[in-house]
């Protein structure tokens, strides 16, 4: 039988089982990419590989970093009554199953047709059932046909969830008017990041709470006229440059993981990097992270734009940073 993780997790039930009692609802607790999968022990086994393969998707950061973490739990097993109360739960089921029961009667509107439905608060405040509703006799062949669908959901969900959070503390739009006017390009910044420039280089830099814990950071400059297509060597050379000049501590382009592509944006053509950063041999400690760098090129203004995003984060996990980053990339606009 494949059960993971139920151990480590159940350490975090003990000291939390105070928040409610067995019959009242609490606060949802665990990490928003946190998922607790349900369904009956005998199909667990049959489609637990595949669910772990479809939901815990990687990325690479520095390392291949998981994208959600899954944990399975047998309905009414030992630590049912505690597990059942996470965030973000991935209920399978018939209309039969006791737990489904629950959940449907928690559902805002009578559910009358199978497939994937979203519930929220059944067994605790702020949490969300992605329920699968399945006939009596289901089987793998329907769990595996659903769990693309799952997957996309939740991730984009995800993604709104780090989206939401970043600009918590407001969007920046003088700053975006002032890039506009002073600088050919906007983008939106969330209020706490702070900002500076030299020459045609700007620096966007956001170090709370403690710049040893957490560093994002966006450099934006430009060529004119646009010099063309440019491979990977000739963008890795023109990132280097600038970090060795405005960065305040020198860092080293490390090709581990090194992906790119091509690809329009907003119209305009644009090549991406993503890869790591160091800090040379010779620096006090060693650091690092990983790294977006994108050019844009914008033929009515006769420039090439280089976006470079880079991420230090030691100890901490890094897809919620790298949508943050990627967020604020997107939102790059040239302007006449």
């Amino acid at each position: 039988m494949i059960q993971r993780r139920l151990p480590t997790a159940a350490l975090l039930f003990g000291a939390l089982a105070f928040l409610s009692g067995c019959n009242e609802k609490g606060l949802g607790y665990g990490d928003p990419n946190s998922v607790i999968a349900v369904m009956p022990n005998e199909q667990w086994d049959l489609v637990g590989p595949d669910v772990f393969e479809a939901l815990e998707t990687t990325i690479m950061t520095v390392a291949e970093e998981k994208t959600f973490t899954v944990t399975y739990q047998e309905p009414g097993a030992k630590f049912w009554d505690r597990l059942r109360r996470f965030r973000q739960m991935f209920v399978v089921g018939s209309r039969s199953d006791f737990y489904v029961q629950e959940v449907l009667e928690e559902a805002h509107d009578p559910i009358t047709e199978n497939g994937i439905h979203q519930i929220h608060d059944v067994w605790a405040i702020g949490q969300t059932i992605t329920l699968l509703l399945l006939d009596e006799e289901w089987g793998r062949d329907e769990v595996l046909e659903a769990l693309p669908r799952v997957h996309t959901l939740l991730d984009g969900q995800y993604r709104a969830y780090a989206r939401n959070r970043m600009y918590f503390s407001g969007v920046d739009s003088a700053l975006a008017d002032t890039l506009t006017m002073q600088a050919g390009f906007t983008m939106y910044y969330p209020d706490v990041y702070r900002w500076m420039n030299e020459d045609s280089v700007y620096v966007f830099r956001n170090d709370n709470p403690d710049p040893s814990e957490l560093i994002r950071q966006v450099a934006v400059t430009w060529m004119t006229p646009a010099p063309g297509t440019m491979d990977v060597e000739e963008v890795v050379e023109w990132r280097n440059r600038i970090a060795a000049e405005h960065y305040s501590e020198p860092q080293m382009f490390v090709a581990d993981g090194l992906a790119s592509r091509s690809f329009t944006f907003e119209g305009n053509e644009a090549f991406q990097l993503q890869a790591q950063w160091r800090n040379p041999p010779e620096q006090r400690w060693p650091a690092g992270g990983p790294l977006i760098t994108r050019t844009v090129t914008c033929d009515a203004q006769d420039r090439t734009y280089l976006l470079d995003a880079w991420l230090y984060a030691p100890g901490k996990e890094k897809y919620e940073y790298m949508i943050q980053l990627e967020t604020l990339l997107d939102s790059f606009r040239c302007t006449s």
